[in-house]
């Protein structure tokens, strides 16, 4: 695991050897999330993704090399996502958690202009093409 933690590490730093400091990291349930929230972004913010349900001791392993970061939360409107938000609460009481709309389910699913209004209203900054107008 330490192979592992040292590779995410890395990935927080800049070629000369200095951390990069990323302030805010979004907590995901999975790669196609990713993909639909990344885009969004006007600012530099790490989206870790859980892989699904994952256990107490995977999520901490997994969070470990940013506990620098403020944690926020956008899990899908179903029963894996509160059961990860359950978790995340225990674990991490300080998190923000960020809840999409019931009619689309799954973060994946939900519409850019959707995402990037909730993502707004949590601070973040987010390109104004996909603001409503």
């Amino acid at each position: 695991m330490h192979i592992f933690h040292t590779f995410l590490a890395s990935l927080l730093t800049k070629s000369w050897g200095e951390r990069m400091i990323v302030e805010k990291c979004i907590i995901v349930e999975g790669r196609s999330d990713k993909l639909n929230i990344e885009p969004i972004f006007a600012e530099d913010v790490q989206i870790i993704c859980t892989n699904g349900t994952i256990s107490e001791d995977a999520l901490l392993d997994l969070l470990e090399p940013f506990e620098e970061c403020r944690f926020y939360t956008l899990f899908d409107a179903d029963k894996s996502g509160e059961k990860l938000r359950k978790l995340t609460k225990r674990i991490y009481s300080e998190a923000v958690h960020l809840f999409i709309p019931r009619t689309y389910i799954e973060v994946a699913n939900a519409p850019k202009k959707v995402l990037a209004q909730l993502l707004n209203e949590a601070s973040f900054s987010v390109h104004k093409q996909y603001l409503s107008s």
